[in-house]
């Protein structure tokens, strides 16, 4: 039988689609999105469940509430309707025998995003969430059309703006604009409310009456009301940043959940690893940025950053992965063993017997005086679907010469008008990817000014109004009335938090490893004796600190691409094995 051309593209049609997708067409699948089990598939799921009764109109599950795994409906049904703070709520459906609660949040333990109640007698079969990744794996058939159906619902909430948190302040807030790419950027459904043009948003200002520090409001899936709150209270009102227990030592932690993080978090889990990623802004990194990624292999249509980093995520929870967002480590502590990681902003200190830096790079900020004064509010460092809308019609600039910039153009030229790309090089030849220089060359509405740089940012307390640039070789200044600019402009390593522990840099600040530790080693010490026979033995990406590891980006000579990070992702886990089974006895608990 001849194979479809359709079924050789997963990423035009796939089968799990990443918690971010959009435009999905829910009635066509709602086999995939509400399937009924068999009776098979139900004695299976017995292995991994216990029985509860409830009462007809019995709360079953509460929004914001309740962590429980997935239920299976063995009697009676479930009615499951949208729930929001604000007390709105919307009829979606009603489990009926064979049929399942929950969707990817379930996956890791998180709160309901919706409410649920009991039609007539009912029986469920509740499998918590460790037992339901035990199932996923045990039985990949049925695990596998368990999981479509979870992240299909996440990807039903999302497009219709529903089981979120509500978002309460004036249109182009600077605030809000930062909160709603934290959560589109990890996937989950949000809504912002205008108070000039929504009641329920002018009521709710009017009753906190609110100053200016304290917008915008943001209501809790469970009813609770925050005053400008920090991503971190987000995180925390959601269920993303959970509590994490001081006392556990987990065998990995992984410090950044870009491609090469959540490759390691994946692979380790998978054999048997306890694993604790902890990510400052969102799962996928950098990479997230990328409106399409053409080059990583088994995607010759190309794949966004976010859709793979979506997946990635996903199939870290299905293995147990414990995920932390946003958690920035603020230090880590290499004198005692276990290893220890503070967390920023706090004095907990997690242990792990390993850890992995895959902290990657963070781009860098032209020195403007007034620089931070726009941030958010007309200059940005990602360009995700929230962004593009915002230019829509307009004319923008870009700055930045490499693939993500040229990705970034490429994706905002679809919505603004006219996009300025600016490059401080005489070309692109040196910085990108040929096919990315070309569609470019292709693209009507990008015009590229080379030997250039912004020298002035002018606006006032609503946002960015003008922007001032020089062509470093004429000398020419030019004003461009523009309210948006992408700043694409190179990356420093995220290294400076590490300076206590006496990680092994380059010069330029990147993590040695392997062989480089060892050369680096011999330099230092050649004068006092030490020859390189005299070295420890080092894996190839264990840093000068032992049980230490390095990959990605973050890493020195590291090939800064996709699928070189997610390659040495999966590397460093046969590495953390090999550590771990040299360790002595008594440090093996």
């Amino acid at each position: 039988m001849a194979t479809s051309p359709t079924e050789l593209l997963p990423e035009e049609t796939p089968d799990e689609p990443a918690p971010t997708t959009t435009t999905l067409d829910l009635e066509q699948r709602a086999h995939q999105i509400f399937p009924t089990l068999s009776a098979t598939d139900i004695r299976h799921m017995r292995r991994f469940g216990h029985v509860v009764c409830f009462k007809n109109g019995e709360m079953i599950f509460e929004a914001g509430k309740t962590s429980f795994g997935l239920m299976l409906v063995l009697k009676g049904g479930i009615e499951v309707n949208r729930y929001d703070g604000l007390g709105n709520t919307s009829y979606v459906t009603t489990h009926l025998p064979g049929q399942f609660s929950g969707e990817v949040a379930q996956l890791s333990g998180r709160p309901a995003l919706g409410n649920g109640h009991a039609v007539g007698d009912v029986e469920v079969l509740v499998v918590p969430s460790e037992s339901l990744r035990q199932l996923l794996v045990a039985h990949a058939d049925l695990g596998e059309r368990i999981v479509r159906a979870l992240i299909l619902r996440r990807v039903g909430l999302i497009e219709q703006a529903s089981g979120g948190p509500v978002i309460v302040g004036p249109r182009g807030h600077g605030r809000i604009h930062t909160l709603q790419t934290f959560l589109q950027a990890n996937g989950h459904p949000h809504v912002v409310l205008d108070p000039e043009h929504n009641q329920q948003a002018a009521d709710l200002m009017a009753h906190y009456q609110p100053v200016a520090e304290e917008l915008p409001l943001v209501v809790c899936p469970d009813g609770v009301v925050k005053k400008n709150p920090s991503v971190v209270d987000i995180g925390r009102c959601l269920g993303m940043l959970p509590e994490l227990d001081s006392d556990k030592v987990w065998d990995v932690i992984v410090v950044g959940a870009g491609p090469a993080g959540l490759a390691t978090a994946v692979y380790a889990a998978s054999e048997g690893l306890s694993v604790l990623a902890l990510e400052t802004r969102a799962y996928g990194g950098q990479a997230g940025a990328s409106a399409r990624i053409e080059n990583y292999l088994g995607f010759p249509t190309g794949v966004s950053g976010r859709a793979l980093a979506g997946r990635a995520y996903v199939q870290a929870q299905k293995f147990g992965v414990e995920v932390a967002i946003p958690a920035p480590a603020g230090r880590l502590v290499c004198d005692t063993y276990p290893l220890q990681v503070e967390m920023c902003g706090s004095l907990q200190m997690l242990k792990a017997k390993t850890v992995v830096l895959s902290c990657g790079a963070r781009y860098r900020r032209p020195s403007l005086a007034n620089l931070k004064q726009f941030e958010g509010k007309g200059v940005y460092y990602w360009a995700s679907p929230v962004e593009a809308k915002l230019c829509k019609t307009e004319e923008i600039i870009l700055v930045g010469g490499g693939n993500s910039a040229g990705q970034a153009a490429v994706f905002l030229s679809g919505y603004a008008s006219k996009v300025h790309m600016l490059i401080r090089k005489d070309s692109l030849s040196s910085t990108m990817s040929s096919y990315l220089i070309e569609r470019i060359a292709a693209t009507p509405n990008i015009s590229l000014h080379t030997c250039t740089e912004i020298v002035a940012l002018e606006g006032d307390e609503d946002g960015l109004r003008q922007v001032r640039t020089r062509n470093a070789k004429t000398g020419l200044e030019c004003d461009y009335d523009v309210c948006r600019v992408f700043l694409f402009i190179g990356a420093e390593p995220n290294t400076g938090w590490l300076s206590d522990c006496g990680v092994d840099v380059d010069p330029h600040g990147f993590i040695r490893t392997g062989f480089d530790v060892t050369k680096a080693q011999c330099k230092a010490n050649f004068a006092n004796g030490v020859y390189p026979r005299d070295l420890p033995s080092r894996a190839a990406l264990e840093t000068s600190v032992p049980g230490v590891f390095a990959i990605g980006d973050v890493r020195a000579t590291s090939t800064k691409r996709v699928a070189a990070a997610v390659g040495e992702g999966a590397a460093v886990v046969a590495q953390i094995h090999q550590f771990l089974a040299n360790l002595p006895a008594d440090k093996q608990h």
